[in-house]
């Protein structure tokens, strides 16, 4: 699909142009004219109501809540799934106990099983235990939102690995066109829909092409008002999955989506990719042939793993976690997608619910009291320029806000924000670019004003909001080392590939996660074999990405043998493959389907992340019965 050039509205107030969701430069605009052009490019309706939400939810529920995977293989018996007690208005209020306006559920994740009665497949919950084949949880979920006021979005997974049609791209295609439109077509208004990057091989190695033309159409046809996330063209991933958005996050960019068939030539010309810090800066904008608003929405779990799995239950963030969250997020002009999945009963576990109210409570309660009387009246200001704020009598404050009106773009390159405390002004905070939303704390104070003070901006600075607040301290929460143990002392490395020592490789098992062993280059595989010192009952085993390098060298197909003599190996029946890994490397937790009684363990390395010749192990722990 070719692009179209975006709609232009005038504005009757001033008689300015603006470009919604994107422009295209004309032949031979000149940087400067690129630049100011760049200042015009808004929201559309639903971007800007999207990023209004601040608070959305993920609801990782299926097949996998009933199997302990992540990622299914979908070869999973549809009966295994039923809930026992499954209440989506819990869901709902739980939710909205804590601040969120959203739910996405996840109708089909990559194991293909579907949580409505579709008329596509038989893997499905209406070949399941659950309400005897008759149980629709999209549908009991679209009833909830509609009871307590909460939107509603889907997730549905391009890659579907019970298809037997998936790498046949025409027949595929058609089917996920049919899962759209009655995902879309029968359960009323839906404001975002879903789709990640998942594009694994079909059987017998197919590779599937997906007409993202074709999927935008039918969601623009059914649901105009949704707005299409992820490789959808309305909302851009932040690049990774551990709740950090970026402190110079630009919506206006020339990052192109990856649903557009001209994304990766362009991208790559740009020298672009979704995990970029620089997706925006004016570099990026004077070498780009066009521009696009496309805002950043932050997701993470809740838990370590994004279905629910018993062991995390001692696992779910703290507060103070949350919160930080919070400020990396919402606080850097992103939207937060945070996920809470529900366990098997089909509720959000007591825990979670838990630290979600807290959660909720905290937030609102920080933000209800802007302590600058005059801080949401709109200004203007040209750079160079500051504006002066009142701060209520004897208010602290520890927090503070600005916002831009994103209708009229972004445009803030550099801003300072300094406080008159004792008579003399002291700088607060410092930052960079602003957008719909920008926070900031510091130490506690008690300033008689606030001034902002615009420093760099690609044209006049349209204040939305500027806000101070007083967050009360939280405990941050202690992170013990779960690796270490008494049984590791006596545990050995016995072989490594040939590059490498065993010496350099015991870092992979000293207890210490922030040091690693990394293989050499050479040969086509690598594998870190353990002396346990004795013979165990061997349950499973975890292993941990190394976070050096941005995680390079971080294991995605692998394999597990055990042995008692060190001679004669036994494969042992794993799925081969750490789930999410790339996009959220966390501590990997594997059980075996049977004990393996072994002195021996070998851990050999199919496929690194991103086929690099080398691995890196962070922390190796063999699982005891």
């Amino acid at each position: 699909m070719g692009l179209l050039l975006a709609a232009v509205l005038i504005s009757c107030k001033t008689g300015r142009q603006y470009y919604v969701k994107e422009v295209v430069f004309p032949e031979g605009a000149t940087p400067e004219q690129k630049l100011e052009m760049s200042t015009r490019v808004v929201p559309t309706k639903g971007q800007y109501h999207w990023q209004q939400l601040e608070l959305t939810a993920f609801i990782h529920f299926g097949i996998n809540t009933f199997t302990g995977r992540e990622w299914g293989d979908g070869k999973e018996d549809p009966a295994l799934f039923n809930p026992s007690e499954l209440d989506c208005e819990q869901w709902v209020k739980t939710l909205k106990e804590g601040g969120f306006k959203m739910v996405i559920i996840t109708a089909k994740h990559h194991d293909g099983f579907c949580l409505w009665p579709t008329k596509t497949t038989k893997h499905s919950v209406a070949s399941s235990s659950w309400k005897n084949g008759e149980g629709d949880v999209v549908g009991d979920l679209r009833k909830a939102c509609d009871k307590y006021g909460m939107k509603f979005g889907v997730y549905l997974s391009p890659w579907d690995r019970n298809a037997a049609c998936y790498g046949d791209s025409p027949v595929y295609n058609r089917m996920f066109v049919a899962q759209l439109k009655e995902l879309l077509g029968n359960y009323g208004q839906v404001d975002e829909v879903w789709f990640d990057g998942a594009n694994g091989e079909g059987p017998n190695g197919k590779k599937q092409v997906y007409d993202w033309d074709l999927f935008n159409a039918v969601i623009d046809s059914l649901q105009p008002n949704a707005v299409k996330a992820i490789t959808g063209n309305d909302i851009r991933w932040v690049g990774n999955e551990r709740g950090l958005g970026r402190e110079t996050e630009w919506s206006v960019t020339p990052y192109w989506a990856s649903s557009y068939k001209e994304a990766a030539e362009e991208n790559q010309r740009l020298g672009l990719k979704g995990t970029a810090k620089d997706l925006g800066s004016r570099e990026k904008v004077w070498a780009a042939s066009r521009l696009f608003w496309y805002p950043s929405e932050v997701d993470v779990s809740i838990r370590p793993g994004w279905f629910y799995h018993e062991n995390q239950d001692t696992k779910v963030r703290s507060l103070s976690n949350l919160v930080n969250i919070y400020f990396q997020s919402v606080g850097y002009n992103s939207v937060l997608l945070l996920n809470v999945p529900p366990d098997r009963r089909g509720l959000i576990h007591e825990v979670d619910a838990a630290r979600l109210k807290e959660f909720g409570e905290y937030i609102s309660t920080v933000f209800a009291d802007n302590k600058l009387p005059e801080g949401e009246r709109p200004r203007t200001l040209k750079q160079g320029e500051s504006a002066e704020y009142a701060v209520r009598s004897g208010a602290k404050v520890n927090v503070l806000l600005v916002g831009e009106d994103i209708l009229k773009g972004q445009r803030v390159e550099e801003f300072t924000l300094e406080g008159l405390v004792d008579g003399n002004w002291q700088e607060l905070a410092k930052g960079t670019t602003v957008g719909y939303k920008r926070l900031f704390r510091f130490p506690e104070c008690q300033p008689e004003k606030i001034r902002l003070i615009l420093n760099e901006s690609r044209a006049d600075m349209n204040i939305r909001i500027v806000g101070a607040y007083f967050a009360p301290e939280l405990e941050m929460q202690r992170v013990v080392n779960q690796s270490t143990s008494e049984l590791k002392k006596n545990w050995q490395v016995m072989a490594v590939d040939s590059e490498t020592d065993g010496h350099q490789a015991k870092a992979a098992i000293d207890g210490n996660a922030t040091t690693y062993w990394k293989s050499g280059n050479t040969g086509s595989k690598h594998q870190l074999d353990i002396d346990l010192g004795k013979s165990y009952p061997v349950a499973g085993f975890t292993y941990t990405p190394a976070a050096a390098d941005e995680y390079a060298g971080t294991i995605f197909l692998y394999r597990v043998y055990t042995s008692q003599d060190g001679k004669n190996w036994i494969l042992c029946e794993t799925s081969g493959e750490f789930s999410n890994i790339k996009n959220n490397p966390i501590p990997q937790t594997i059980y075996f389907k049977t004990i393996c009684p072994a002195r021996y363990f070998r851990l050999e390395s199919v496929r690194e992340i991103d086929n690099r010749p080398f691995i890196t192990v962070g922390e190796l722990d063999v699982l005891i019965k």
